[in-house]
């Protein structure tokens, strides 16, 4: 993997679709169970997250997939980070890092003021990596809940 070969485009087709649930589906039944509400959004991403205002942005290696992230509009100007996955392929590559830098640009673009996820201390890479991108921990109470019982951190950013 060449990090000058990647491009990030919005989801615009039903096979991004499908990499999207694909991809999300691996690491969410590798570390914990895949709930009701992933379902809901894994199954039509489009009505769940880009009909709403948000959107989902798709990593390609030249041509094959191999990330994704959503951003869920929560009201005007907040939106989840939600659903970031890379191939375990190209773990560890810096992908992660481009992905979470182009999401908070995206987000921009789309009016957010306010970034948050909810994540799980089981995911020490992925909170670090959040940590270091800015966002700041936060008790539930200080965001939107995210509809999953295996959050248990919460993060914020002021954008």
């Amino acid at each position: 993997m060449n990090l000058s070969t990647l491009t990030v485009t919005s989801m615009t087709t039903a096979e991004e679709a499908e990499a999207f649930r694909t991809l999300n589906e691996e690491w969410i039944s590798h570390f914990f169970t895949i709930e009701e509400s992933d379902r809901r959004t894994l199954d039509d991403p489009f009505a769940a997250i880009v009909d709403p205002g948000g959107d989902v942005l798709i990593v390609r290696d030249g041509g094959e997939i191999v990330g994704c992230v959503a951003l869920v509009r929560s009201s005007d100007d907040v939106f989840e980070l939600s659903k970031m996955t890379v191939t375990p392929a190209v773990r560890g590559k810096g992908l992660g890092r481009q992905l979470i830098a182009a999401a908070i640009e995206r987000a921009r673009q789309l009016g957010a003021a306010t970034l948050f996820l909810g994540s799980n201390t089981k995911l020490a890479n992925a909170v670090h990596l959040y940590e270091t991108a800015g966002f700041q921990h936060v008790s539930p109470e200080e965001i939107p809940l995210p509809p999953y019982a295996r959050a248990d951190v919460f993060m914020r950013m002021a954008l």
